[in-house]
């Protein structure tokens, strides 16, 4: 257990220095990954700002986060969960229970409003 407790430090430890790593790429070179949606349509997919929001967050700036991808503000405390969760199975070798318990019609609402905010993002 204590292992893998290192290895699951070591691996959010890695994630947070790459986040402010290409913060800070961004914010001196402007380098960005561009959205190939957008390049290839010229209209914003549902993804579209989320760098920016998270960039925005890191820096306290909520309502400028908010503006940039409001889909993240709702799927952001349940994919945060889920990820301490896996995190919870992992450590303590675990099956995971829940997620083969979510029904269908679940996943068929997040793809749903998924879309719906896709498209009303570019009216």
């Amino acid at each position: 257990m204590k292992y893998r407790i290192l290895k699951v430090i070591k691996i959010y430890f890695l994630l947070i220095v790459l986040l402010i790593g290409y913060f800070f790429i961004n914010k001196y070179t402007g380098f960005y990954i561009p959205c190939i949606f957008r390049l290839i349509t010229g209209y914003k997919c549902p993804g579209c700002g989320i760098t920016t929001c998270l960039f925005d967050l890191l820096q306290l700036k909520i309502d400028k986060a908010f503006h940039d991808n409001q889909l993240v503000f709702i799927y952001l405390p349940f994919i945060a969960v889920y990820f301490l969760y896996l995190t919870y199975l992992y450590i303590y070798d675990k099956e995971d229970k829940i997620l083969k318990k979510i029904p269908n019609w679940i996943i068929y609402i997040v793809l749903g409003i998924t879309i719906i905010y896709g498209v009303i993002r570019n009216f």
